[in-house]
């Protein structure tokens, strides 16, 4: 009997092989957002190493969303051939591909964060920075100016213009950005979305932008393919911000909204927070969700070790686990994770020769 971790995973049209994924991981290594060969070769090397699904990083759906000038862009057409390179090679390495679509909001302009990180004024090649109020992150980051109803709505439709553009490159899912700080999450939390009109104040003017991009990603997204969005469950600040309850709430509006799939990480919209780190700290926020919500999971969030990962599938916890920092170390970890639960797991044929004697070689995946 095969273990939860390495049982098939559906989503509308979209099998997933086995419950591990690469979550997006941005590598600040484009200039005008284009991907290039070291996406290619980052990506692609998860991909050999077994991972079911395959997240590129944050994509900004316009120029002024992107947190640093290094940031990838899905904001013209011009940027999807190398994405769609990409996506091919994920393929053919039996992984499903996705984009995750983003906005940074009052984060944008900084410097990629290890090249001592600083805000990029527009002297030499930042920009305004925009966001629901005008607060700034923090005395480091820009004050930025606040989204008039206009500006509010050209953001959705460069979602929706996204979207467009994530399937001509051939990626099976998109995953809408609403966490970690960034403009979707700054409408949503009342500690950066201090406005008056009806994107502000209550529950249903604060969610109200991220349903109108929810609603506009998954009406030019095709019905057989799966909408994920990434949330921050809490804010983890002390009073007034979002929270596990609010996320719960929002949850239920998702899954109305034709949503497949919440992916839940926490924290990033203020500086400061005490959060207590640790092994799988996130994951009862993805368990609650799914319980209370009837909608799928995936928890995130110092999974590191097989059987650790395996009995957060195995006990309902989540339908998926997501892999950041630990796919920076092993790229091959889903094969690692197979061996030490003796599992047989799909190599790529041109290193059986490296593989348990069990191990298969592994077929393509062709989109449906």
């Amino acid at each position: 009997m095969s273990h939860a971790l390495f049982t098939p995973f559906q989503l509308r049209s979209l099998t997933f092989s086995n419950r591990i994924g690469v979550s997006p991981m941005c590598q600040y290594s484009c200039v005008d957002g284009f991907a290039t060969d070291w996406h290619l070769v980052h990506l692609g090397a998860r991909a050999q190493g077994g991972a079911a699904l395959v997240t590129l990083e944050a994509s900004a759906v316009t120029p002024e969303g992107r947190i640093s000038p290094a940031d990838l862009g899905i904001w013209k057409d011009d940027h999807v051939p190398a994405l769609a390179r990409i996506a091919t090679f994920l393929h053919s390495q039996g992984a499903r591909a996705g984009i995750q679509l983003a906005h940074a909001g009052r984060k944008a302009s900084m410097s990629p964060p290890f090249v001592s990180e600083h805000l990029v004024p527009p002297s030499e090649g930042g920009w305004q920075p925009v966001a629901p109020s005008a607060l700034a992150f923090s005395p480091t980051y820009a004050v930025p100016q606040a989204l008039d109803r206009h500006a509010i709505q050209a953001t959705v439709e460069a979602f929706r213009l996204a979207a467009r553009r994530a399937l001509a490159a051939g990626f099976d899912f998109v995953e809408i950005h609403a966490a970690h700080g960034y403009l979707l999450h700054q409408f949503l939390s009342p500690l950066a979305n201090q406005r008056t009109d009806d994107y502000g104040g209550s529950f249903a003017n604060r969610t109200r932008l991220t349903l109108e991009v929810v609603d506009a990603v998954r009406a030019e997204w095709p019905d057989h393919l799966p909408l994920f969005v990434r949330i921050s469950a809490t804010d983890w600040a002390e009073e007034g911000g979002w929270d596990i309850d609010q996320s719960v709430q929002l949850a239920y509006l998702f899954r109305e909204r034709g949503v497949d799939l919440i992916d839940v990480s926490s924290g990033g919209l203020v500086p400061n927070v005490k959060i207590p780190v640790g092994p799988g700290f996130q994951v009862p926020f993805a368990a609650r969700i799914r319980r209370e919500a009837s909608i799928a999971t995936a928890a995130v969030g110092m999974i590191t070790d097989p059987a650790q990962a395996n009995a957060i599938v195995a006990a309902g916890e989540a339908d998926l686990v997501f892999l950041a920092r630990e796919f920076l170390r092993d790229p091959y970890w889903p094969l690692h994770a197979a061996a030490a639960l003796d599992e047989a797991a799909s190599w790529p044929p041109q290193y059986l020769r490296a593989a348990p004697q069990h191990s298969p070689a592994r077929t393509p995946v062709t989109r449906p």
